[in-house]
């Protein structure tokens, strides 16, 4: 079933990587994310079923999840062409190599990420018996809705402030942005952190380093670290804010 998933998935991207040759940009794949995890998730369900609560939950849960993350990168990245981590990539390795290496590079490895996160997903499905819900369930479930409101709150927050004109060159440091230098990360975070439960509650442990994995990448890897990087250089003002916010938990900003 797992090894199953893993195919559902590079097929997907596959098909993504053939369109980002043709079209010259890698960054379309950004957008299918969070859809990935969808795919794999109902095709976990279609193979297994089921009606139980744990099962239509988590299943209702990655859509909502996945579906908004995925309609928000697509408008946010509209019109922008190809991501400046991707154009760096093609300078590096040339312009006639880079079609094949960013298949290992970014689909393969994006693709394999994905699968290895995706466990606790299909353990919560697999796992779970006719069992009722467990306090496990309903704290995960706490814990999902506080991440949706930030992930999502936040992005809708960042979104609005980039439209008007004379936020060009500030930063945004109200709403959920006050608490937390990156609450649409912080949100993420936490609804991994609620499906880690989940996969617990159906009886599967070693699925809960898939909350630690997310963790790590959003902290570590492509997330808070490459973009302070980034902000440090290009918003003076960002310094400041990096001083009174916290940088990932949320909590309340120093004098």
């Amino acid at each position: 079933m797992y090894i199953q998933g893993l195919v559902v998935i590079m097929i997907l991207m596959t098909l993504l990587w053939i369109i980002s040759v043709i079209k010259t940009n890698a960054s379309i794949v950004d957008p299918f994310w969070g859809f990935t995890y969808v795919l794999a998730t109902i095709w976990y369900y279609l193979q297994i079923g089921g009606s139980e609560p744990r099962k239509i939950i988590v299943l209702t849960l990655v859509i909502l999840w996945g579906i908004r993350l995925s309609i928000f990168l697509g408008w946010r990245n509209a019109g922008k062409g190809e991501d400046f981590r991707y154009q760096q990539f093609r300078k590096d390795y040339g312009e006639k190599r880079y079609w094949w290496v960013s298949f290992f590079q970014v689909f393969l490895l994006q693709g394999i990420l994905a699968w290895l996160i995706s466990s606790p997903l299909l353990a919560a499905i697999y796992y779970t018996g006719s069992e009722n819900l467990k306090i496990l369930d309903l704290i995960a479930i706490f814990i999902w809705i506080i991440g949706f409101m930030f992930e999502a709150g936040g992005d809708w927050q960042m979104a609005r402030f980039k439209t008007k004109p004379e936020n060009k060159g500030k930063v945004l440091n109200k709403g959920f942005w006050k608490y937390t230098r990156h609450p649409n990360y912080f949100g993420d975070a936490a609804i991994w952190w609620a499906f880690g439960l989940f996969g617990i509650a159906s009886g599967s442990y070693l699925t809960f380093l898939s909350s630690i994995l997310m963790t790590f990448l959003l902290i570590r890897v492509s997330g808070v670290r490459l973009l302070e990087r980034t902000l440090k250089d290009k918003k003076p003002a960002y310094r400041d804010y990096m001083e009174k916010t916290s940088a990932f938990l949320p909590w309340f900003p120093k004098k």
